[in-house]
């Protein structure tokens, strides 16, 4: 259970990083921000509290090991990665621009502290079970944490993944869905309807544990429940809203990718500012 110090340093930090998705959404010329707003607090809780790892040391052996399968929210992942001391924040004022290592989708293999290249959809969770089950063979105690967007769950691959995490009993794998309800072409039930979505995932095999994506303190005591577990895999069904903390921005299908020039900029700002009662 999180103290309530601890809920107001991330709650903090969590500040700290909207404004600097913000930032990086205007260098760039334009982001990912909506999801990337919405899966921002997973992420916090996860490298400000969770994840046992060292940035001095990327290739640590037995880090824990995070898979961002959503994984076009790189604008909301590399600001933790750099404000987590893996490279320059500075660098990322060339995101997503000629020659830089940062593309929107973050690749493993360029950019320091991303475990898996990710973006192309229903990748992620094959790739954290395969990193689950490696763990397990070599008698490994570091857990994997990977990270869904619901849309992605349209996915055949996911469901597979599901199934054989399932089979194997793959409880060293904590999955999260941020819950955001929208996708590029619309919402999500409409696109491609999910609902029941908790039910399928219990049908699959896991436990659901559903909460507000939102709330510290609830993912927190669901993660440590998914620490806990050792009947079956763990799902955190985390209920979020995309563009949260810029009111403009909130439950917006248009601002699943957008840009920001400079009077956008400092409203979102503003608004982020009123979020967190900074203003």
């Amino acid at each position: 259970m999180l103290k309530k110090e601890e809920i107001a340093r991330l709650s903090e930090t969590a500040w700290s990083l909207r404004r600097d998705i913000i930032d990086v959404t205007g260098w760039a010329g334009g982001a990912h921000i909506g999801g990337g707003l919405s899966v921002i607090d997973i992420l916090v809780l996860l490298y400000y509290k969770v994840a046992n790892i060292d940035p001095k040391r990327p290739g640590w052996e037995d880090r824990d090991r995070v898979v961002l399968s959503k994984g076009h929210a790189g604008v909301a992942y590399a600001p933790v990665l750099a404000r987590k001391g893996y490279f320059d924040f500075d660098l990322l004022k060339n995101f997503n621009k000629f020659q830089s290592p940062f593309g929107m989708h973050l690749d493993g293999g360029k950019v320091r502290g991303v475990d898996a290249s990710t973006g192309s959809l229903g990748h992620g969770l094959p790739i954290a079970l395969g990193m689950a089950l490696g763990a397990r063979v070599q008698k490994k105690s570091w857990r994997t944490y990977c990270i869904l967007g619901d849309g992605e769950c349209n996915e055949g691959s996911v469901w597979e993944a599901a199934m054989a995490a399932s089979h194997y009993k793959a409880t060293n794998l904590i999955t999260f869905v941020d819950r955001n309800r929208l996708m590029i072409d619309g919402p999500t039930e409409q696109v491609m309807g999910l609902e029941p979505f908790a039910d399928k995932w219990r049908a699959f095999g896991f436990i659901v544990k559903e909460v507000d994506g939102h709330d510290f303190a609830a993912l927190s005591d669901a993660v440590d429940f998914a620490h806990s577990e050792r009947s079956a895999p763990v799902l955190i069904l985390a209920n979020t809203v995309k563009g949260k903390g810029i009111d403009f921005m909130e439950n917006q299908v248009k601002w699943h990718y957008g840009g920001l020039d400079s009077e956008l900029l400092a409203k979102a700002k503003a608004s982020v500012d009123r979020y967190y009662g900074k203003a």
